[in-house]
């Protein structure tokens, strides 16, 4: 470098150099021409510097350096004070090299960073224990606002107590894949994180198998913990989360094996998201449920978990609730009509559920009111389950629906009575794969709806075919002809109207051949008082006979031994009868008509002599 040669560029703000072997010779050479200039920015990734020293960037004491990117230079030796010569920089970038050992003062100096990146920094010569990279205590002390820490992808032995003392500006700290020995966390793990105001921490990739209690208890800020992709085997007895007042997210998916108590969450209510993704998840259906303390989650993943038993009050009083993952399970036996107790409806008071995945599950049925709840629900995938015939009614309280997903179930009609209330505001439709019925009665509603609406369907023309009947297999549904399928609802008015009067008909027949005379009856008085008709009264009547006695010839020996005593018993009883009160030369016919007259009743003796009487007959 000639002297003073970045001089004449003027005012020099950045400085790329990547991918030029300097080594530290021509690298502090560098810095001495960089001194009293405007750099802000200076690059040398791939610059083939593998040590570095107090003099290395001693040029750069009077810059005002806030961004360095040393990445890619196979650094192995990062000498004490280093970088005390940049007190102004604030991105630090060291990732990808071989740093054996970082000593108490190396990073000395870096009083205002507030980004360093250690990915890939440290690793591993040889399987020997004693290559393993090395961290002093107390060598990030100097980082006083430090905010974001990368240090993934490491051979790290594990975390001393005082590795992280200092960081008293930590926000973000990434640890994932950047131990070879971190098996379990214990109360003293992140001791040294006790007056840093860590909200993220990323220990994935680290084979972590068990979490013990008190494990998080210096972490009382801590918003996002990301234990996921380890070998987390146990029971969450709720002590492994003591501390962590403020917590937001917790992410343990794949892990070995998580079984849960109905005390598991109960030390975190502030908890928001929670994903147990691929856990062998244990004891779900508990109860009370686990997940009973949670009441300000929004997102739960349970899927991948082979999760067959479920209380319906799994997920009670999680209305907050807007994202609920369960796909990949196996819960098709709840929602039978035959299931022991009925279907379950686990899903009843979610009124804020947004997004609802049920993929996988095995579901050949769907209770009529399984989603009565789902208000706000906007997107509810079903696919890959063995669905054939839905209800009627299923979707009709889903009003927000944006996204329905049914692709390879085994539905064959798709009629507006069940998909109408659903297809209403849908903006993405997915039900490729299925084996449709292309007959008017199936599909004609849909295919017109599919040349008329504006929702997105992917696949439309490749996915979408006739399964049933042959001379239609295989072909596009879009392309099903409609014009044939004449539209029944007028036939269907008209045959009801005719079965109406038909019915009416009959009913009148029968009704007056069984109650005419009542009805007439009825008719007649209700004409003759609206007319103002009124009964006439009639004269006091006065009979000579109390009854007039009709019997056979035959029986009047009968009828006078027994009339006659009824008549001496009782003074005022009188009957009329023949052989003593006919009136002499009146013919018998107009007998019988006078004494009937002066008679107030008639009595009839009736016996088979009277029946077979000719005047009778």
């Amino acid at each position: 470098f000639s002297p003073g040669c970045f001089h004449a560029i003027g005012r020099l703000f950045g400085l790329f150099l990547n991918n030029v072997q300097l080594g530290p010779s021509l690298t502090e050479k560098l810095c001495l021409e960089l001194a009293n200039t405007s750099i802000r920015n200076l690059s040398l990734s791939n610059s083939q510097l593998s040590t570095t020293s107090n003099t290395t960037f001693l040029g750069l004491k009077w810059t005002n350096l806030t961004m360095l990117d040393l990445s890619y230079n196979n650094l192995n030796v990062v000498g004490n004070d280093s970088f005390a010569w940049l007190p102004h920089l604030e991105y630090f970038f060291l990732d990808y090299n071989n740093i054996q050992h970082l000593f108490s003062h190396s990073l000395h100096g870096l009083f205002n960073v507030r980004y360093l990146n250690l990915k890939r920094s440290f690793s591993k010569q040889s399987i020997s224990l004693a290559s393993l990279p090395k961290i002093d205590d107390f060598s990030f002390q100097w980082l006083k606002c430090l905010e974001h820490l990368n240090m993934e992808d490491n051979d790290i032995p594990g975390i001393k107590s005082n590795m992280f003392t200092g960081l008293i500006n930590l926000k973000y700290l990434s640890l994932s894949n950047s131990f070879s020995s971190l098996r379990t966390l214990t109360n003293e793990t992140f001791v040294s994180l006790a007056h840093s105001p860590l909200h993220i921490l990323n220990l994935t990739k680290n084979k972590i198998s068990k979490i013990e209690s008190d494990a998080f208890s210096w972490l009382g800020h801590l918003e996002v913990l990301d234990l996921g992709l380890n070998e987390i085997g146990q029971e969450l007895t709720g002590q492994e989360w003591r501390g962590l007042e403020n917590i937001f997210e917790i992410y343990l998916s794949y892990n070995k094996y998580l079984q849960l108590t109905r005390n598991s969450f109960a030390l975190v209510p502030s908890l928001q998201r929670l994903m147990l993704r691929r856990v062998a998840l244990k004891n779900v259906d508990s109860s009370p449920s686990p997940f009973q303390p949670l009441r300000n989650l929004t997102i739960l993943d349970l899927s991948n978990n082979n999760i067959a038993n479920i209380n319906d009050d799994m997920l009670e009083g999680l209305e907050k609730l807007e994202i609920l993952d369960l796909q990949h399970n196996n819960l098709a036996r709840l929602w039978k009509h035959a299931n022991p107790g009925g279907p379950v409806y686990f899903l009843k008071g979610l009124s804020h559920l947004h997004i609802l995945n049920l993929e996988s599950n095995g579901f050949d049925e769907i209770p009529v009111e399984v989603f009565k709840d789902l208000f706000e629900l906007k997107i509810i995938d079903l696919g890959l389950n063995n669905l054939n015939t839905l209800p009627a009614s299923v979707f009709n309280n889903q009003v927000s629906l944006k996204s329905l997903n049914l692709q390879k179930n085994l539905i064959t009609s798709i009629e507006k009575k069940v998909f109408g209330p659903a297809f209403r505001n849908l903006t993405e439709l997915d039900m490729r794969f299925n084996p449709f019925d292309c007959t008017c009665e199936s599909i004609a509603w849909f295919v017109n709806w599919i040349n008329e609406t504006n929702t997105n369907i992917p696949e439309l023309s490749r996915h979408y075919l006739c399964n049933t009947p042959p001379h239609y297999h295989g072909f596009p549904v879009r392309l099903f002809d409609t014009s044939s399928c004449k539209d029944s609802a007028p036939f269907e008015l008209f045959f009801m109207i005719n079965t109406s009067i038909l019915l009416i008909f009959i009913f009148i027949v029968l009704l007056i051949h069984f109650q005419g005379w009542r009805i007439s009856f009825y008719w007649n008085v209700s004409v003759h008082r609206v007319l103002g008709f009124k009964e006439i009264d009639r004269q006091t009547e006065q009979f000579e006979y109390a009854a007039y006695i009709i019997h056979a010839y035959k029986d009047k020996d009968w009828v006078w031994e027994h009339f006659s005593s009824m008549e001496k018993e009782d003074q005022s009883l009188k009957f009329c009868l023949e052989e003593r009160d006919f009136e002499a030369g009146v013919f018998e016919l107009e007998a019988i008509v006078n004494s009937i007259k002066r008679s107030r009743k008639i009595i009839f003796v009736i016996t088979h002599h009277l029946l077979k009487d000719p005047v009778c007959k």
